[in-house]
């Protein structure tokens, strides 16, 4: 089984190949999709306490598992789509949220860097 993002990148533009979607696959409209898809995970959510989040969760894990992978599945296509290197892009954010939270400051703490 393939999983590095670059592996699973691969696979999704071969089913996208494919199926002749390149021609639909824009930024824009990428970007648009993401950010649908990740609202869809945000649903399960909405109105429910703590108690109820922990029942739906077990209840509907294959459901949400099925938005998270559409919510990946658009994540890198827009980035493969843009040239953008997912995996230094991270690396490099880590490095950057290092210097804005450093331990000593953030430890145990849900501040935000200007509020540290």
């Amino acid at each position: 089984m393939k999983n590095t993002f670059t592996d699973i990148t691969s696979v999704i533009n071969e089913f996208i190949r494919e199926r002749d979607w390149d021609q639909f696959q824009k930024p824009k409209d990428l970007a648009l999709s993401l950010v649908l898809e990740a609202t869809e995970i945000l649903e399960h959510f909405q109105w429910k306490d703590e108690a109820s989040i922990k029942k739906h969760l077990v209840k509907n894990k294959d459901e949400i598992a099925d938005e998270v992978a559409d919510t990946l599945w658009y994540l890198l296509k827009f980035a493969s789509v843009t040239k953008i290197d997912i995996e230094k892009a991270f690396y490099r954010k880590l490095e950057i949220n290092k210097g804005k939270y450093p331990i000593e400051k953030s430890k145990g703490n849900n501040k935000k860097y200007t509020d540290l």
